[in-house]
């Protein structure tokens, strides 16, 4: 449900930048809020769990990740790190 809200917004400024150039100015100063860009950043971190993670399923269905509760574990805590490393990307984008 979050990932359609999310998505409509992404599209809503998409739309709205692209509209015309005053369209695009009232996209920029939409997003110079520190509330909009807290939500963008926060959209872009789901985003990168959401990749993270299927990339990791993708390994494990492949037969790459061998499916024990330890590889589990392992693979699920280097996801969590990849997220964290990627969150702290999109922040420094963001801001």
């Amino acid at each position: 449900m979050i990932t359609f809200v999310a998505l409509g917004i992404l599209l809503w400024l998409l739309g709205l930048s692209l509209s015309s150039p005053e369209g695009f100015l009232q996209a920029a100063s939409i997003m110079d809020g520190f509330f909009a860009k807290f939500i963008m950043w926060g959209i872009l971190t789901a985003l990168a769990y959401h990749a993270v993670g299927g990339i990791r399923h993708m390994l494990m269905d492949f037969g790459y990740l061998p499916e024990t509760l330890e590889m589990g574990t392992r693979s699920a805590q280097a996801a969590f790190g990849i997220t964290v490393v990627l969150s702290i990307l999109a922040g420094v984008l963001v801001w």
